[in-house]
């Protein structure tokens, strides 16, 4: 169980989706490493813990044409986050990489380079996927059957943990690997960094995700940020890693979250109304439902009612999004139309309602008794932020948010070590139990 009275915050620099605003003259260019740059530093006047780049490896696509609705297209994320090692000191640099289209031993090396060139704040996103769309850029387009993406993950992650482990014992140590869908032979290519090997992050919310989770990460990026629902998914986790041979404080939960701010409630409120009908253009609501109705829905008004025609139900590629992805379409349409007709909500209305579910909204005292509750009920270890504006979205939470969270006792008031394993209070690693093979 958590015992530190102590909260922290990431930051999940997205971008690709319309939960950043990137079409208000106070947004940043996507491209710029200006943009990076200040939102990272930014964090780290904050004493966040981590900055995390999201990593899309194919640019989406919408009835087969780029969808630019919003951008498209960002810098890759280890490049990326190389840059920023040399202009941040302390704060984490956690980079997301998929263990279908991605090799071990490679992926490896490049986690553990990064983990060398910042002295120990490097972290890995373990994401899996199997779809042929997204593989179609690596000629091995569905090449994983679904069963097996988590088995690789499971593999690859051991893998590149002995890989990991022989660069202790020196640079050339021999490693050999030959599991069912993981194999490879060679040296260890690099010593170890200061916090050892990358911190692993992983977000699955399946059966088989938390699995893996309790097998492998020392954090977990939740979709559970509502108190109730935190508390219900931590205690889940926690009853997991048992059976994995680790103990209950070795994995960290940090729930992705939007915090909209201002000096008062009814401020916040005004500014809350603001950046949801920026993020949530009429045409932005219009695409949001077109994957599920698998058609053009551009003949509809985003401020009337759900199309109360039927979508079309086919077998699609990856481009009709994660939405769509493993759910019944008629079955999700229907439910959607339901709920908005009972609530008298257009499209528009009903696409914000149902992307808001992860906002605090509030002043700067109230949202920071509503976190203290978090703390007080071990629910969470932290939140990982993500701004709704490019670069300037974290300055409320720095300047307005974590003063009064300091007041309070739950925020950290200076970073406790110089590696994001020590900063995120994990337990080093010869202090704790070794993976599960």
């Amino acid at each position: 169980m958590t015992t530190s009275r102590r909260i922290q915050f990431g930051v999940f620099f997205q971008g690709v989706n319309f939960g950043t605003i990137w079409s208000s003259d106070r947004s940043g260019s996507q491209y710029d490493f200006e943009s990076f740059r200040r939102i990272a530093q930014t964090a780290e006047r904050g004493l966040f813990s981590a900055f995390f780049l999201g990593e899309g490896l194919r640019l989406r696509e919408h009835f087969g044409r780029i969808h630019e609705l919003d951008i498209a297209g960002r810098p890759d994320a280890q490049t990326q986050l190389a840059a920023l090692a040399s202009v941040t000191e302390r704060i984490g640099l956690v980079a997301t990489q998929n263990t279908t289209y991605n090799d071990p031993y490679d992926l490896a090396k490049r986690l553990n380079s990064l983990d060398l060139l910042s002295e120990g704040r490097a972290g890995w996103n373990i994401v899996t996927t199997d779809n042929a769309w997204t593989g179609a850029n690596f000629r091995r387009g569905g090449y994983l059957e679904h069963a097996d993406r988590y088995r690789r993950a499971a593999q690859f992650v051991v893998a590149a943990q002995r890989l990991w482990d022989a660069g202790a014992d020196g640079v050339g140590t021999p490693v050999s690997v030959a599991d069912q869908l993981v194999s490879f032979e060679g040296p260890a290519p690099l010593p170890p960094s200061a916090q050892g090997r990358p911190v692993l992050f992983q977000a699955g919310d399946s059966d088989e995700g938390r699995e893996f989770a309790a097998s492998s990460a020392d954090v977990i990026f939740s979709a559970h940020p509502g108190l109730e629902d935190a508390i219900s998914f931590a205690a889940d986790l926690r009853r997991r890693l048992p059976a994995h041979g680790r103990a209950v404080d070795e994995l960290k939960f940090f729930p992705g979250a939007q915090f909209i701010l201002a000096a008062t409630d009814s401020e916040a409120r005004e500014k809350a109304d603001w950046v949801t009908r920026a993020q949530v253009s009429p045409q932005t609501a219009i695409r949001f439902l077109e994957p599920i109705w698998g058609r053009d829905l551009s003949e509809y008004d985003a401020n009337g009612p759900l199309p109360d025609i039927d979508p079309v139900v086919e077998e699609v590629d990856g481009q009709r999004g994660s939405l769509f992805q493993g759910r019944r379409a008629l079955e999700t349409a229907r439910e959607w139309r339901d709920s908005a007709a009972a609530e008298g909500l257009s499209i528009r209305e009903f696409v914000i309602k149902r992307s808001s579910l992860r906002t605090f909204v509030g002043g700067y005292s109230s949202i920071a008794d509503r976190i203290v509750q978090y703390v007080d009920a071990g629910a969470v270890d932290g939140f990982n932020v993500s701004p709704y504006l490019v670069p300037e979205g974290l300055d409320d939470i720095v300047d307005g948010l974590i003063p009064e969270l300091q007041e309070r006792g739950v925020y950290p008031t200076e970073y406790v070590g110089s590696t994001l394993r020590e900063n995120l209070g994990l337990p080093a690693l010869g202090e704790r139990a070794e993976f599960a093979a």
